[in-house]
């Protein structure tokens, strides 16, 4: 049963269009990632899909009573009164049932007739039942339990909406949306406005839930995480595939090799047809011939081959190296108000490290590479830079403050005013500002745009000390990969702050953690990170634990008999055999499965090596894609394995 069916959908602006008689579906368990590359529609087609807004052509139809929730970029504005009644207020129905219910005690208070009174009587007990379950599932303890999730205080919730910044509005809306616990999940870039510990739980909220999602996002190992199929809009149209983001990515490559091969297969068959027709097309004694190899060419397939995307395509320059020492920040504090962001913080970066900033909203990641880039001043303390070090800084709010009023070459060329025209749109076309488009007023450009405009002018002055404040904000995947690809080239040190949590895996060689006024440095990347810190909650809660078995162990102290003491050690053995005899159940039945998958593995590679399977495109497909899928088992089945391990270790231990 389909939840969502859009038919024959049309959109243009202009004269570029978007959809042209598009179909798609979508499920009751379908969790779809849009992608696709900025401009190409991805919101349009959302905000089409949530009714937002109308398509040129087309429908979209929902199944019987089915709700979808849908959370934009940007949101207008939130409910008035405090956080924790503007989130419940978003619940459609609280409302009209409450009136229902006050009508109903009205009415028996002012009834006589006794059938009356009883009808009214069991029509208002109904609808306290009502009520209660309604409070059940979407009552102040749920809307709590989500604020406090999204990285609220227990002090926020009775703070008035009005006062929250732009980022905080964002989190109430999300929470409003999750309370809801609608049919249908339609979200626009979520995470854009979470930080790491936020969006872990973020993360493991949406991956509890069973309902159906369409998502939007830039950050690849959340998109991963979260759906089990992709809809992506291409040049040729919507075209759609099985599994998570990088199943598509694999699935797109091969079917580009495999339509590539059967297009030049279909060429080659249509120049030896035409060849025929023209050498012997006018000779009566093969007229006939030549008119049958005019039909069969005629019939002759048009194999469509996706277009390579268009993607931005560039790496930082050379630069000067710097002194081992980078940045020493000495005795810094910071406040705002009342509020310390930091007190007394010593930290020293060295060259080549690439450190990831990461903390909760409001622990002052942004105001430390201000510090840094020496855009905002310590109360007290001081920040030094080392030999030899230039910094080069992109924030979000560089890409917003750009002069609205310039074009884009206008915007970028008094940053290279020693070098020709000529080298400064070669840098805009590597970012995919090309030909007329320098022309374009920054004005019209859309966020995505304006962030692209901002990574060129901080390629245009070269620096050997990079500051970054959240740069895959507003990009779409294929950019932020990209900006991936030419990070991990770059050969100075980097500093920033971003929830993206590919970005920060694939980038760092240390985490700084930022909480409470202090500064904690953590080797490893962000995965690493996060482990050490579950570690040390386990840790905790067992030290806790056993510091509460030890008080009642030392109540009970005392001499123990050699008896007394094979008796204890043989239940020490039984107790571990009860624990540790099921791990090892599991890894046998783990070796046995990893055997046989790599055995069936092992002959599909065989049959795969046959180049004369490739010119059967309906007997390599198949095999292509189970290949694919016993190596995505195997990978599920080794990581299942190596946790097994592990348990069984932890057990022993």
């Amino acid at each position: 049963m389909s939840l969502v069916i859009a038919q024959d959908i049309s959109l243009a602006y202009g004269k570029k269009v978007l959809f042209d008689e598009d179909n798609f579906t979508l499920g009751p368990r379908d969790r779809v990632g849009l992608v696709g590359a900025n401009g190409t529609g991805k919101s349009s087609l959302m905000k089409i899909i949530a009714g937002v807004s109308q398509p040129d052509g087309g429908t979209v139809q929902y199944s019987r009573r089915a709700r979808a929730g849908y959370l934009p970029q940007e949101i207008a504005g939130l409910p008035e009164g405090t956080v924790v009644e503007a989130v419940m207020s978003t619940v459609p129905g609280r409302d009209s049932l409450e009136s229902r219910l006050k009508d109903t005690e009205g009415a028996l208070a002012q009834a006589t007739d006794e059938e009356e009174q009883l009808e009214l009587a069991q029509t208002l007990a109904d609808l306290h039942a009502e009520l209660d379950d309604f409070e059940n599932r979407y009552g102040r303890h749920h809307a709590e339990r989500i604020l406090k999730g999204l990285g609220f205080k227990d002090a926020d919730l009775s703070k008035p909406t009005q006062a929250l910044s732009g980022g905080w509005r964002m989190r109430a809306a999300l929470a409003g949306l999750l309370l809801q616990d609608p049919d249908l999940l339609l979200l626009d870039e979520p995470t854009n406005h979470l930080d790491v510990p936020t969006l872990a739980w973020f993360d493991g909220f949406l991956r509890r839930s069973n309902k159906a999602m369409v998502l939007i996002s830039h950050d690849r190992d959340f998109l991963n995480r979260q759906i089990n199929r992709v809809v992506s809009l291409e040049m040729e149209g919507v075209r759609e595939y099985a599994g998570n983001y990088e199943d598509y990515k694999r699935q797109r490559a091969e079917e580009m090799v495999l339509l590539q091969a059967r297009a030049e297969k279909v060429e080659q068959r249509r120049a030896e047809l035409q060849g025929f027709i023209d050498r012997f097309g006018a000779k009566a004694t093969k007229a006939k011939q030549a008119q049958s190899r005019a039909k069969m060419l005629a019939k002759l397939e048009k194999v469509q081959v996706l277009e390579e995307r268009q993607t931005m395509k560039f790496r930082f320059p050379e630069v000067e190296r710097s002194g081992r020492d980078v940045v020493l920040m000495e005795g810094i504090t910071k406040r705002y108000g009342a509020l310390t962001v930091y007190d007394g913080l010593d930290a020293r970066l060295e060259r080549g490290q690439r450190i990831a900033v990461v903390g909760a909203n409001g622990a002052g990641k942004t105001t430390l590479l201000k510090m840094v880039a020496g855009e905002l001043a310590p109360d007290t303390g001081k920040v030094s830079l080392g030999h030899n070090v230039v910094v080069g800084y992109y924030a979000q709010h560089h890409a917003d403050k750009l002069d609205r009023r310039n074009t884009i070459i206008e915007e970028v060329r008094p940053l290279a005013a020693d070098k020709p025209e000529s080298y400064v749109r070669g840098v805009l076309g590597a970012f995919l500002f090309s030909g007329d488009d320098v022309e374009k007023p920054i004005g019209v450009l859309s966020g995505g745009e304006r962030a692209r405009v901002a990574l060129a002018k901080l390629l245009l002055i070269p620096s050997n000390f990079l500051l970054m404040d959240e740069p895959t904000n507003h990009l779409d995947l294929d950019s932020s990969e990209m900006l991936i690809e030419a990070l991990k080239l770059y050969g100075g040190t980097l500093l920033f702050v971003s929830h993206n949590r590919s970005f920060i895996n694939n980038l760092c060689t240390h985490v700084w953690e930022v909480a409470d006024g202090k500064l904690t440095s953590h080797p490893g990347n962000l995965d690493e990170y996060l482990y050490h810190q579950e570690q040390q909650r386990l840790a905790a809660e067992g030290a806790d634990t056993g510091a509460s078995n030890g008080k009642g162990a030392a109540a009970s102290a005392g001499p123990v008999s050699e008896k007394e003491r094979k008796r204890l050690e043989a239940e020490a053995r039984q107790r571990r055999s009860v624990v540790e005899g099921p791990i090892k159940k599991e890894i046998a039945k783990l070796e046995e499965r990893i055997a046989k998958v790599e055995a069936e593995q092992k002959e599909r590679e065989g049959q795969l090596a046959d180049p004369v399977l490739y010119n059967d495109f309906a007997r390599a497909k198949p095999l292509m894609d189970a290949h694919r899928a016993g190596k995505e088992e195997l990978e599920d089945l080794y990581a299942r394995w190596e946790a097994a391990q592990e348990k069984l270790a932890a057990a022993q231990a």
